[in-house]
């Protein structure tokens, strides 16, 4: 049964649409803070199935929270050590790059001048590899922010999986062990971790693979292409074309147009057999969003919080609609959205 809501005037409205600009401003101003308790969050959530875990084998609960917390800085520093060494490894063979770029490029301006365009003001010349891995570098070995920023995020998260079963405790004290809103928070909170685990899963599979194929192709820097893929599918719909482009890039520059469109067909099928698994684990719990509202939220938390934004865009999706379902007066723009669904108690197939 549909439950009536209540629609605000248009000044409520309006009132509401300048309360959310000064919200989204100050959260631009504060991103740096917002993106360390942010992140923090998301990652206790994604942490605690397997604290829960481990507590169910026996250990206590700071004990469990240690360890997982080890294991996850070691992940982290594993990644981290990956990535520099396959920047490192691309930049060392950068002039071989660079020389067969200025073939395929002089290639390319040969068969244009045979149909008759003319390009003067371009050359081999108007690209230099070696600048952009420099820029590149430069980038990776200025790591003093990134780090404190890391740094800050795993101890917010070490402090906020202690806490984690107390948590339930206060809630259900301050808003009433049978609040609704408590029931939709957990249900949501559910719905952020089965997304932040499958979407993980299925982004090392297709991180594996893709590295896996293009290695065995010779594609130069293999490695870090799949890392790519790995780290940029947390992004809806646009991280894997990203982390494709560069490793096309790179096929078309070895074998030319040929081993570009290998490379476009690899991509086109790890997506249909990786992806579409996704949707099918999603569409199998009832978890229906509008394709249009999550590249909006890539769209407005990217332009709030910069790349992390777009890579937690999705969960931090949820957060907000968990909000907008908790307030009666606001719980209408979900109905507008086509999520109320998301917040409905039915039976969800097994």
């Amino acid at each position: 049964m549909t439950v009536p809501v209540a629609i605000p005037s248009t000044t409520e409205r309006l009132l509401l649409v300048a309360l959310l600009l000064v919200i989204a401003l100050g959260i631009q101003m504060a991103s740096d803070v917002v993106i360390i308790l942010v992140v923090s969050f998301i990652l206790t959530l994604l942490a605690l199935p397997a604290v829960g875990f481990l507590e169910r084998r026996g250990l206590p609960h700071g004990v469990a929270v240690a360890v997982v917390s080890l294991v996850a800085f070691l992940l982290l520093i594993g990644l981290i050590v990956l990535l520099v060494f396959a920047l490192q490894m691309l930049a060392t063979d950068i002039g071989t790059f660079q020389a067969e770029l200025d073939q395929r490029i002089d290639g390319a301006l040969r068969v244009l001048d045979q149909f008759g365009l003319s390009l003067p003001a371009f050359s081999a010349s108007s690209f230099d590899l070696g600048e952009i891995a420099g820029t590149a570098l430069a980038w990776v070995s200025d790591l003093g922010d990134l780090l404190m920023t890391i740094f800050f995020v795993m101890i917010a998260t070490f402090f906020m999986l202690l806490e984690a079963p107390q948590l339930p405790v206060r809630a259900a004290r301050l808003l009433g062990p049978d609040s609704t809103a408590l029931d939709q928070a957990s249900r949501m909170s559910g719905f952020v971790i089965d997304f932040m685990v499958v979407r993980t899963e299925t982004n090392l599979v297709h991180g594996v693979v893709f590295g896996g194929v293009l290695l065995a192709m010779g594609v130069h820097a293999a490695v870090l292409w799949g890392l790519l893929t790995f780290l940029l599918g947390y992004i809806p719909y646009l991280g894997l074309i990203a982390a494709a482009i560069p490793a096309i890039f790179f096929a078309w520059i070895q074998y030319g147009l040929p081993g570009a469109l290998a490379v476009v067909v690899v991509v086109i099928v790890l997506n249909l057999i990786v992806e579409n698994p996704v949707f099918s684990y999603f569409a199998s719990r009832t978890f229906e969003i509008p394709p249009v509202l999550v590249v909006l939220a890539v769209i407005v938390f990217g332009w709030l919080l910069g790349v992390m934004g777009m890579l937690f865009a999705v969960p931090l999706m949820l957060m907000v609609l968990i909000l907008v379902q908790a307030n009666e007066e606001t719980r209408w723009i979900n109905v507008l959205l086509g999520v109320d669904r998301l917040f409905e108690d039915r039976p969800r197939p097994s």
